[in-house]
């Protein structure tokens, strides 16, 4: 039996998926050190994800435009919190001395980031085609010595505004549509959209979602189709307000990207479309009913890199383009089947 903890810092300052994939552990945490105070470090941009957050005390912010100065800051934040046992998420070389700087009695991280060497327990962290553990496990790796090893779905905690924004566009079926992505290569084409969307049943509404850099693309997608029933959301609402959104459509469209865990996390029906990536790297839906849509030949050059590329390396896109539309429709012909 484990010696209850009373402080515990999770560290994770990569990308917002990253954060989403981590947050099994804070649920698994909690589960067992009811009492313990938790608190969570991660980068500007993605700290509203965690303002409901009713297990964490204290969030802390790494700006990484002010890289050396906010780590210098956060590093004295979190060596005056004395803290028992720290987790690193994380696997690069700034959360790791900070890890490392922390003055934690504890210290558990994955090996492959550099200053793992400095940490009290390292935590192996192979990604590949032939080591297909998904993310969220290789994650509850980490505290499994406290806790145990079974899996727990990511979770967010939206509040009761962020429920009442978007009730008034649940007042009929609808589709969710994430289109963009961070990486070029992992985003389903911009015309392939236009033909999806252009032969959308009439009777659905189609939401596009996304971040303010997002609206662009979406606006263009829509103006661009001949669907009269697609309404442009990006920028309008914040990432709890989609999550809760997306928890009730009758399907969400998303690539392999952060809307891919938010939908997880509200267990909300997914297809996901992957493009350059797949799904064998680990970062695949959890949702009960997830489907994955990806090109059915094999290609010599996919996957050609874990997190995608600005442009196609071959100049082709095939695993993009020779994506076949009627593959997203037949997931959205079994998701109507069954609801």
């Amino acid at each position: 039996m484990n010696k209850p903890f009373k402080k515990i810092l999770i560290i994770q300052t990569a990308f917002l998926g990253d954060v989403i994939l981590a947050t099994p552990i804070i649920e698994k945490l909690h589960q067992y050190f009811p009492e313990c105070q938790l608190d969570f470090l991660l980068r500007k941009g993605n700290e509203s994800l965690m303002k409901e957050h009713p297990f964490l005390k204290n969030i802390f912010v790494l700006d990484k435009n002010k890289k050396f100065r906010s780590m210098l800051e956060t590093t004295r934040c979190i060596r005056k919190e004395k803290y028992e046992l720290v987790i690193n998420v994380q696997r690069f070389a700034s959360s790791g001395l900070i890890t490392a700087l922390s003055g934690a009695k504890q210290t558990v991280g994955f090996s492959k980031n550099p200053f793992s060497i400095f940490f009290s327990r390292r935590i192996p962290h192979e990604i590949g085609e032939q080591n297909t553990q998904h993310e969220v496990d290789r994650n509850i790796d980490l505290i499994e010595k406290f806790t145990d090893d079974k899996r727990v779905r990511p979770k967010l905690y939206a509040s009761r505004q962020d429920e009442e924004k978007v009730k008034p566009y649940k007042s009929k079926d609808y589709l969710c549509i994430a289109p963009a992505s961070v990486w070029f290569t992992k985003q389903f084409p911009f015309e392939k959209w236009i033909e999806f969307i252009n032969q959308l049943p009439e009777d659905l509404l189609v939401y596009f979602l996304g971040s303010p850099v997002d609206r662009d693309l979406c606006q263009r997608i829509i103006d661009e189709s001949t669907n009269k029933l697609a309404v442009n959301l990006a920028g309008k609402l914040s990432l709890l307000e989609s999550a809760e959104l997306m928890k009730d459509a009758v399907l969400n469209y998303v690539n392999d990207s952060a809307p891919l865990h938010l939908a997880s996390q509200a267990n909300a029906p997914v297809c996901a479309i992957y493009c350059s990536t797949i799904p064998a790297f680990g970062f695949g839906p959890l949702s009960d009913f997830s489907r994955i849509v990806e090109i059915r030949e094999s290609l010599y050059c996919r996957p050609c890199n874990l997190h995608g590329y600005k442009q196609c390396p071959e100049g082709h896109f095939k695993c993009a383009l020779d994506i076949n539309i009627s593959q997203l429709n037949e997931v959205l012909k079994e998701a109507r089947s069954i609801r």
